[in-house]
Formats: structure tokens, sequence, C-alpha cells
């Protein structure tokens, strides 16, 4: 009789048949929606916006940074479910995380597994997701000047390579030619890009961040990485000041939820999964988590949307 695997070292997620599937609605909820990153944490996001769009609620713009710019890949295409099933069903597939990754990528992660390989699994509506009915951009870390890039079709060739620059991590994958311009994770240089949406002059703006409200980031002795980026001075600058620059942000986050500008959803304990987890089964719950959490919040967004 064959011994059957702890939870924590099956290869695909045990409640992946309970995901949620579907089409979104086509209507359009005015405002700009803002994922942060956070690597596999980005699973809480996904959940959250599972919820919404079996609610309807799709946001006229969605800014995303990292994981956050890949979930808005399916949310704009209004395919309920398909960022989880892809990540829950594939994170031990090596051609994505691993020694097939290495080999087809020279990275450990390899994102066209997300962006191209699964559409053979379950296509991508591009259709939608190209639909000028709704604006969506990727933010990049531009590697020549350490400041942020906001990709969408006005000003970048490729909107997949955009997300792939946003989603590639330093020291991890390899940097991402952009028109021309080496790129990396939008989440050195602007993590939670609200101040975007605040100068674009959205009046309503709803951020979706993959940590919980208390947690800050230490702040840790800056050591240059000599041979790394040497050649990306500003790069590597901006990636010295991350923990500071993202410490910044979420306290005038929170100042400007009190003020009412902005409207904050948090999980609401602490995520305790690594950037790179390879436990599906916290994985998973912690998609659930968003999922119940995202139906949670449903009135009080609606609420904040209308007043």
């Amino acid at each position: 009789m064959t011994k059957k695997k702890p939870l924590s070292q099956r290869k695909q997620y045990s409640r992946l048949d309970e995901i949620p599937r579907g089409v979104a609605p086509d209507t359009i909820t005015p405002g700009c929606l803002v994922l942060e990153g956070g690597a596999f944490r980005g699973l809480y996001t996904q959940g959250v916006l599972d919820a919404w769009m079996e609610e309807g609620l799709n946001f006229q713009c969605t800014i995303g940074v990292s994981a956050g710019a890949l979930a808005g890949l399916n949310y704009l295409s209004g395919q309920i479910g398909r960022s989880a099933r892809a990540n829950l069903s594939s994170r031990h597939n090596s051609d994505y995380i691993g020694a097939g990754a290495v080999v087809k990528s020279l990275s450990l992660i390899r994102l066209d597994f997300l962006l191209k390989d699964y559409n053979a699994i379950e296509k991508l509506d591009h259709i939608r997701f190209l639909s000028p009915s709704r604006r969506y951009v990727a933010v990049a870390t531009n590697c020549l000047t350490g400041k942020p890039s906001f990709l969408e079709r006005n000003n970048c060739l490729s909107l997949l390579d955009a997300m792939k620059a946003s989603a590639s991590m330093p020291y991890v994958t390899p940097m991402v030619d952009i028109d021309g311009t080496p790129h990396l994770d939008g989440g050195v240089s602007d993590p939670v890009p609200f101040e975007w949406a605040i100068e674009q002059g959205y009046e309503k703006i709803v951020v979706i961040r993959t940590r919980d409200r208390s947690f800050r980031k230490p702040i840790l002795e800056k050591k240059r990485n000599i041979g790394i980026y040497r050649h990306y001075p500003e790069f590597e600058e901006s990636l010295l000041k991350m923990n500071e620059t993202y410490n910044a942000q979420i306290d005038e986050l929170d100042r400007l939820e009190k003020e009412g500008r902005l409207f904050i959803v948090a999980p609401k304990k602490p995520v305790t999964i690594g950037r790179v987890e390879s436990d599906v089964e916290k994985l998973g719950n912690l998609y659930f988590e968003g999922y119940a959490e995202g139906k949670e919040y449903i009135e009080s967004v609606r609420k904040y949307l209308e007043t």
C-alpha cells in the first residue's frame, strides 16, 4: 500500500477543484485599484479579486507591482480563479520554478510559464484583457535610473514583458528589456503605487495589501553588493533603500486612509508564507483567506465608492 504524502509535500493543492470558475460581468467600477506585490503572498490578492469579480467589482484602472501585476492580468481578463489555479497546480512544475526554469530562462522562477505556457492549460482571454474600456499599468524599476516605470499600452510595446519585468526579483531573475531599457522588480522603487493613482486624478482609490496592517520591514545596515549591480548604481541605491521606502509608503497609506482619501484591504492576520513558498496547502489556504475577506469587504468598499 502506497503511503500518502503529507499535505505539505503534495504537488497540487488538495482543494484545487474548489477554486471558483466563471467570467466576471462586464460592468465597470469607477476608480483605481492598487495591488501590492509580495511573490506568493499574492495568493491573498488573487482570492480577493476572485470574490470581487463574482460581485461585478471591476475597476476602471488597475495598477499592480510584481505579484500584483500578475494578478491584474486575470482580473482584467475577467477569468475567475485562473491566477490561483495556475499557481496552485503548477508550483512544483520545474519549468515554472526549479531546474527546468533555470535551464530555459537562467532563473529559478520562469515567469514565461505563467504568462505564456499556462495558456495551453487554460487560455487567457486576450481580447478582454486588451479592451480599451479599462486601464492596466504594471510597475517595474528602471535599472538605469532606479526609478519606477509605469508601463501601459501607450508607452510599452509588450504588456506581457512589462508584467515579467515587474515581477522579476533582484538576484533571482535576469533583467528584462523593455523597449531598450533594462528593468527589474517594481517593488524596489514603488512597492505600493498609490501616489501614482493620486497624481493621475483618481478620486476613489482602493489598495489591496499582502501584509497585515501592522507589518513594517526591518531597517538593515546598507551594504553594497559589489559585482552584482555595479554597473547600475542608481538601481543599487534604490535596492539599498527599499525597506525604508516601503515603510514610508505604508505610514502614508495609513494616514490617507484615516482621512478617507483611500480604502485599504489587508490580511487580518500576519502572512507567514515565504516569497517562494513550496507548501501548496499554505498557499491555497491563503487564497481562501483572501477570498473570504474579499467577500466581507464588499459592502464597505461599495459604501466608500458611493460617498
